[in-house]
């Protein structure tokens, strides 16, 4: 899994069938207090994320294996909010 920000949303009309109806957000890698790094992607949500959540993202086939993205033409994939990383003790990021 990686991390990464949420940073906006897509819409998109014309798509596959099978992920018709699911939230696709853009989303950008990012480091553990939170920073984004490297280049937007699109990742289809299933925990209700939103921009300026930092976020779980599976990819590749893994993102074919949750309960909404089975089979599905997918390969990025939202599966959790983080609320807070810890570091060696050390608390690195924190939601608001």
């Amino acid at each position: 899994m990686k991390i990464a920000l949420v940073i906006g949303s897509t819409v998109s009309t014309i798509k596959d069938e099978v992920i018709r109806g699911r939230k696709l957000l853009i989303v950008r890698n990012a480091d553990t207090a939170g920073k984004p790094t490297g280049d937007p992607y699109i990742a289809v949500d299933t925990v209700s994320a939103g921009t300026g959540d930092l976020v779980m993202v599976t990819d590749g086939s893994s993102a074919r294996y949750t309960n909404q993205t089975t089979n599905a033409p997918v390969d990025a994939v939202i599966v959790g909010v983080i609320d807070s990383l810890e570091m060696s003790g050390k608390v690195t990021y924190q939601s608001k």
